[in-house]
């Protein structure tokens, strides 16, 4: 029975990270088109409010639905369902409490927030992200209410087609307004609407899940509820804890928001300038996003076996999926980050029509091992029930961002805001990689096996930098077109050069290998 127990949390948890990872590869995705249909302008005005709707993501999506869930599955444990119920009920309303504060603050609070930002055209969009808090609570509580119940299916189905119809609404409709000759604000109040309309519709397929259990969940009498303030406690406190450590870029952004603009224009950038600017370093987000996905793909699946093997006791096994998740980190984020920046300008021009911002945009890509490490080494401790330390190390992060822009960009320009990134991001996985390696002293992969994963980037990027100074030499790549076989092409010939020097330095064991490709078997090529 208990084995059985375990194959459900463990099948669940995969299929919540599976989903998960596809709601990261549309959230990066859909920039590309839709920068491409309203511009860099159009770009700026979208990422200054983005952050505050993506903290609404975060808090319907991971923290709260997590805690919920644990409250409730601990509940069924005493078989007492009923008292699960109370849980969801009493969740839900203090979650609505603080919807309707946020959407308080964002939608009366929409000019003097604009006013903040330096752009007092912005409060239009405010007012449309404002309404996503008020659906927040719902989401939260469905989606705990199914996990604790070892259902993963309704929270997955509803993120995934959140995500699709917000994405699908976005471009459709940024591209009818922007065919009509609206401003670009009103694209971008458009874009923000697209995103609340996608959190409606995950509320309806939640809804139909647990249309069986509607009136027994939420029409209770409150003052009949006992313990309603530890249930409380719990949820503020946990969940807020874990939902902050996935806010990392979330952060970010929003501190980019707050101050690069106007810290551009205050060294005498021209608005509309410094508005053309911020939107090209925007470009970044996309890069980021996508490096990172890329980079946490393999390890954050292992993340849920981890947690199984905690609630087992089986401490070597733990070591061991940990050392393999950040060695995959590592090699898999090193690769992309040395490989974006070695192609970003044809990158650039393939995604974003131009290569504007290509040399800011270099140093920003170095943010992705840092992301890519950060995120990883957070959600191991958390499967270690470590939640506490990666939520402070977020906030200090975002703190050092600040103020590292504050100092930087009137000396530097845009490239102090992207070296501001990535120095705080590197603080961040720093941090969290020290308590990790405090907890577990064999987290980290060997000195060999980091030593050859560098030896293989820098093979890498020598034979990038070679094939494309060949490439450049007898073609002219500001086409768009041209440039797009030149980043393609060298993404595929630098990453099997990659993964051959890997594979033939042995940096992974036949067992690690096992772990993450079927089979463990792996082409003729890359065998040593």
């Amino acid at each position: 029975m208990e084995m059985k127990k375990q194959g459900a949390f463990w099948k669940g948890a995969i299929i919540l990270t599976i989903s998960g990872l596809i709601m990261k590869i549309l959230s990066a995705f859909y920039r590309i088109p839709y920068q491409n249909i309203a511009g860099d302008l159009g770009f700026y005005i979208y990422q200054q409010v983005y952050p505050l709707y993506g903290l609404s993501i975060i808090l319907a999506t991971y923290g709260f639905p997590v805690v919920i869930s644990k409250l409730i599955s601990a509940r069924l444990e005493d078989k007492d369902n009923q008292g699960a119920k109370e849980i969801v009920f009493v969740s839900f309303w203090f979650l609505m409490g603080i919807g309707l504060l946020f959407f308080v603050i964002l939608f009366f609070g929409s000019h003097a927030i604009a006013h903040a930002m330096g752009d007092e055209r912005l409060s239009k969009l405010l007012s449309v992200v404002a309404f996503s808090f008020l659906l927040m609570p719902f989401l939260s509580v469905a989606r705990g209410y199914f996990q604790g119940f070892a259902n993963m299916t309704p929270t997955a189905v509803s993120q995934v087609a959140e995500q699709t119809v917000r994405v699908s609404i976005i471009v459709l409709l940024s591209l009818l307004l922007v065919g009509i000759g609206a401003d670009s604000y009103t694209v971008g109040a458009g874009a923000m609407l697209g995103s609340v309309i996608g959190s409606i519709v995950a509320i309806v397929i939640l809804l139909y899940f647990l249309r069986n259990d509607i009136k027994s969940v939420f029409m209770q009498k409150w003052m009949d509820i006992p313990g309603k303030r530890s249930i409380i406690k719990i949820v503020i406190w946990q969940g807020m804890t874990i939902c902050v450590s996935n806010l990392v870029l979330i952060f970010i952004q929003f501190v980019d928001s707050m101050s690069l603009y106007n810290l551009l224009v205050g060294t005498g950038f021209e608005e509309n300038t410094a508005k053309l600017i911020k939107g090209v370093y925007d470009r970044g987000i996309p890069f980021i996003q996508l490096g990172t996905v890329v980079a946490t793909s393999f390890s954050l699946t292992l993340i849920p076996i981890i947690t199984g093997a905690r609630m087992r006791g089986d401490h070597r096994f733990i070591e061991e999926k940990i050392q393999l998740a950040m060695k995959l980190t590592l090699t898999i984020g090193l690769a992309a980050t040395a490989g974006l920046v070695c192609i970003i300008r044809p990158a650039n021009i393939m995604l974003f029509q131009n290569g504007d911002g290509s040399d800011f945009l270099a140093i920003l890509s170095l943010s992705i091992l840092f992301s890519a490490l950060s995120i990883t080494s957070a959600s191991v401790l958390q499967g270690l029930g470590i939640t506490v330390m990666p939520a402070l190390f977020a906030i200090i992060g975002a703190g050092i961002k600040y103020s590292a822009n504050l100092w930087l960009i009137p000396r530097f320009g845009v490239k102090g805001a992207a070296i501001a990134t990535v120095f705080a991001l590197f603080c961040i996985s720093a941090c969290n990689i020290f308590v990790l390696v405090r907890k577990i002293p064999s987290a980290l992969p060997g000195f060999r096996s980091i030593r050859s994963v560098g030896i293989a980037g820098l093979g890498m990027v020598l034979v990038i930098m070679l094939y494309m100074n060949m490439f450049q030499h007898f073609i002219n790549t500001e086409h768009r077109l041209v440039a797009t076989f030149e980043a393609l092409s060298s993404v595929g010939l630098g990453g099997i050069i990659y993964l051959i020097l890997i594979f033939k330095m042995n940096v992974f064991t036949d067992e690690e290998i096992g772990a993450v490709w079927k089979g463990g078997k792996i082409p003729l090529i890359f065998k040593k």
